[in-house]
């Protein structure tokens, strides 16, 4: 439902300057890589301690990924540098992000769960064990 509520942003499209001055270039784009290292260094801590909030931590840092290869190549655009920006992008950025949701999505197939059951009259519920 919340997404109907972002349909108007297709206006933005039509709307935005396609350029814009900044003046705190510097500090988004560090601010943002001190963000993805803090995030990747929780993903190898949790990791190595085996801690199962690394899931959290890993799926955290796979967006923050696909967010800097995606403001990395679009900024780039139109400039020389777009090529090693959709280069970052294709061979680091992307493919770290997606074994990292892989890693995810395997530590909660491996999950315990409790075992769906239909619930006829006069069934009990199960009582629910902690994983």
């Amino acid at each position: 439902m919340s997404a109907v509520g972002l349909v108007p942003t297709v206006l933005l499209w039509f709307t935005l300057p396609s350029g814009y001055t900044v003046r705190q270039w510097r500090t988004a784009w560090v601010g943002f890589d001190v963000l993805l290292v803090l995030a990747m260094a929780c993903t190898a801590l949790l990791g190595w301690r085996r801690h199962r909030a690394v899931a959290v931590a890993a799926t955290a840092t796979a967006a923050l990924l696909i967010c800097d290869a995606w403001f990395d190549v679009s900024l780039a655009l139109g400039t020389r540098d777009v090529w090693l920006s959709a280069v970052l992008a294709l061979c680091v950025e992307l493919p770290l992000a997606v074994y990292l949701i892989r890693k995810v999505l395997g530590m909660l197939s491996l999950a315990q769960w409790p075992p769906r059951t239909s619930l006829a009259d006069g069934d009990h519920v199960p009582a629910q064990q902690d994983c």
